[in-house]
Order: structure tokens, then C-alpha cells, then sequence
């Protein structure tokens, strides 16, 4: 299982949601099965409905939103 924080943590290059978002997908990709939003990701530019968008991309994976 994926946690939401322990993405973050790992990497600190990621500085923006878009980039979560594509991380999150990666995540998806490579062999995680669920993903656990244990926090909130604290980018300025983080949507409202950031769950749904995350789960949407994970499930998808990188080629979501091509």
C-alpha cells in the first residue's frame, strides 16, 4: 500500500499538486495496489476535490489526462 505522506517525503522535488498528480500515478503503475491519503497535500495550487483527482490518477495511471 502507497501512503500519501510517504510519496511526499520521498520526494522533495515535487513542489506543486500537478506533479503529486503525476507522481501518484507512477504509483499506480508500479505495482501498488491502494493508496492512503494519511494528509493533505499542502501545495498552493491544491484543488478542492484533491482525493478524487488522486485516486482518478492513480487508478489510471500516467497516461491519464493525455
Amino acid at each position: 500500500m502507497a501512503k500519501l505522506s510517504d510519496l511526499i517525503i520521498g520526494h522533495p522535488e515535487v513542489d506543486n499538486f500537478k506533479e503529486l498528480e503525476r507522481l501518484v500515478a507512477h504509483a499506480g503503475e508500479s505495482g501498488e495496489m491502494f493508496i492512503e491519503f494519511d494528509v493533505k497535500p499542502d501545495y498552493k495550487n491544491t484543488p478542492k476535490k484533491w482525493e478524487w483527482i488522486l485516486e482518478a490518477a492513480f487508478t489510471r495511471g500516467v497516461h491519464y489526462g493525455d
